[in-house]
């Protein structure tokens, strides 16, 4: 179980479930792997500071980029409500999601290299839908372009610099702790007396 703090107090949460990369072919013979991500999170533009402690189910099929994305997603989207969702046994939903407090989902948080359909039909069905790509952000542009997306213009695509990613992602082990520090467009996290950085950009997809 997690134990979260807000502004002093505490809360309970557990495993997150794992979320296979979307396209890659599930291993049913080696257990996930249980990552533990404690984590200082200070986001000033948007008065958020947070400890958060995430135990992350790392399935065999899920690349490190996509787990250090992940990760990074829940940080830079976290509100109320948000979570981590229920993984491959459903691949109709998101790999995180923000729900009110009636069940209802307030936002659709994509990890990876979503496909046109798939984002046409999240579009469609939630107002607010965003993208983390796990590769270069050009590369997830060029597989949407032309492509028929529901308000495509109105997709949130954030990225972080893959340099930044494969340098954060050379430090993970199973316990994890992090300082993480979001202010004016970038991202500064510290591990194990390790300073690492990387710009936040949002992008858009081309109107359809």
């Amino acid at each position: 179980m997690r134990t979260e703090r807000r502004h002093g107090t505490s809360a309970r949460i557990g495993i997150a479930p794992f979320n296979v990369e979307r396209g890659t072919e599930p291993s049913m013979a080696l257990p996930s792997t249980i990552h533990r991500f404690q984590i200082q999170l200070a986001d000033t533009a948007r008065n958020v500071y947070q400890d958060l402690d995430l135990r992350i189910a790392r399935h065999p099929s899920e690349t490190m980029p996509y787990l250090v994305t992940r990760v990074l997603a829940y940080c830079i989207a976290y509100e109320e409500g948000i979570a981590f969702s229920t993984g491959l046994s459903t691949p109709d939903e998101p790999a995180i999601w923000v729900k009110d407090l009636t069940g209802q989902i307030k936002a659709w948080i994509e990890v990876g290299m979503p496909a046109p359909d798939r984002l046409h039909k999240a579009s469609k069905s939630q107002d607010r839908v965003m993208v983390f790509p796990h590769k270069p952000v050009e590369l997830f542009k060029r597989q949407c372009a032309g492509q028929r997306i529901h308000k495509s213009e109105a997709i949130r695509i954030i990225a972080l610099e893959p340099d930044f990613v494969r340098k954060v992602e050379a430090t993970i082990d199973r316990n994890v702790r992090w300082d993480v520090s979001i202010h004016d467009g970038h991202l500064f996290l510290t591990t194990n007396g390790q300073a690492l950085g990387s710009t936040v950009e949002e992008h858009q997809l081309e109107a359809q």
